[in-house]
């Protein structure tokens, strides 16, 4: 199984408020925002940033939570982009692929992508690079294992068995993340089979093989993102020629 990789990608994780500067991103770069939801950036106060497909879609949310976090992670994704883009967040336009992933289309070198969950939305972005970001909160009102021995391989199910038993939840939502970071990287969502790949469960996060072309572990790098104590998150970006190491 291959070893972890150096780090050949260089991240910075900030807290989003409406007055943030962004900072150039350079190639070799990510950058990782967080949004406090529910906290005191009202969905209100970036409503007026949205498309009116985005505010048509927002109104068909059956509740006002649920509405106003859809408001607010949009709101913030259209102000980081157009501050990266130097253009007025309501101009940015939007492509979808056929698993909905959003871009901003050809010739666009800017790459993002974002997630959410109960209190806590995390966006990352990237030049020239593909990415996925995933966060969960930490909990344990669940099966893991069961949860485990449905979706992961068959590697990562072994090593979850050797986790201490007070730890397994945290153990499975360290693979759950960097797997659903590295497929939300892919652009191909819940379509692409996770036993197909094997993450790291230790703090070290790597891709460590991926089926049925072992050359396409080279070419990732993933990463924790260290949010809250009760947050796990984990980012997947790709490595081009330039940037990747040997493992």
């Amino acid at each position: 199984m291959a070893a972890a990789a150096e780090r050949a990608v260089e991240f910075t994780i900030r807290e989003f408020d409406p007055g943030s500067a962004v900072s150039c991103l350079g190639g070799h770069e990510v950058h990782v925002w967080t949004l406090h939801l529910g906290g005191a950036i009202s969905a209100q106060s970036l409503r007026d940033l949205l498309s009116p497909d985005e505010l048509e879609r927002a109104s068909r949310f059956r509740f006002e939570q649920h509405r106003s976090q859809y408001e607010l992670t949009r709101g913030t994704l259209r102000s980081l982009l157009g501050s990266y883009l130097r253009i007025s967040p309501r101009q940015v336009a939007f492509q979808y692929s056929k698993y909905d992933k959003p871009g901003l289309g050809e010739g666009q070198e800017l790459e993002f992508n974002l997630s959410h969950t109960d209190g806590m939305a995390i966006f990352g972005f990237t030049r020239g690079h593909r990415i996925g970001v995933d966060i969960e909160r930490l909990r344990s009102d669940f099966r893991a294992d069961e949860i485990a021995e449905r979706f992961f391989s068959p590697c990562e199910r072994a090593a979850l068995r050797e986790v201490p038993g007070d730890r397994p939840h945290e153990s499975f939502f360290r693979i759950w993340t960097r797997k659903e970071a590295y497929i939300k990287a892919l652009g191909e969502g819940l379509s692409h089979p996770l036993h197909q790949f094997d993450v790291s469960l230790d703090d070290t996060a790597a891709l460590l093989a991926t089926r049925p072309d072992a050359s396409d572990a080279q070419r990732w790098q993933l990463e924790n993102l260290a949010i809250a104590p009760e947050f796990i998150a984990a980012a997947a970006v790709e490595l081009d020629v330039a940037t990747e190491v040997k493992r």
